[in-house]
């Protein structure tokens, strides 16, 4: 079964109402702006970051068009300086590629090793758009139930102000 098909399951189960918009790849949210997918909600940057020395991980999901000041989030957050992390681990604990990073992606962390950070502006939202694990489609689900998919995996959750 594919990533994409696996998300769409997991929310049907969850009963979790979506939209589902498929289109070509697209690895930047300027890709996005030109297929017009951004028209249809509130599209969603994720960054993929470590911690200074590789024990924590943070999924940052904030609005397409606010800046993820990393010094912001690390202070937020209590941590060690912030960087992205490698290719190698974001295959490992999400099972993603690069392009596709996706807070949906928590459906491949087993262990709920990877923090998720949201963007507290994005409360109350009825449509956000993340990929289903997969850049050829994007999903559309209020931020209610963005919660709902990320604590059903048990992972831990930061609200920050951008």
């Amino acid at each position: 079964m594919s990533q994409k098909q696996q998300v769409l399951d997991h929310l049907k189960n969850l009963g979790i109402e979506y939209k589902l918009l498929d289109h070509p790849a697209v690895f930047t949210i300027e890709e996005m702006d030109q297929l017009k997918i951004t028209e249809h909600g509130a599209v969603c940057k994720n960054l993929f970051l470590r911690d200074a020395k590789g024990k924590r991980h943070f999924l940052v999901v904030v609005d397409k068009d606010k800046q993820a000041d990393l010094k912001s989030i690390r202070e937020q957050l209590g941590c060690t300086r912030l960087s992205f992390a490698s290719d190698e681990r974001l295959q490992h604990y999400l099972q993603l590629q690069k392009g596709a990073v996706t807070p949906l992606g928590v459906i491949n962390d087993s262990d709920a090793a990877v923090e998720i950070v949201l963007d507290s502006s994005l409360e109350g939202k009825e449509q956000l758009g993340f990929h289903p694990n997969d850049n050829t489609a994007t999903v559309w689900i209020s931020f209610a139930d963005l919660l709902k998919f990320i604590r059903t995996n048990g992972n831990t959750i930061h609200f920050i102000e951008m």
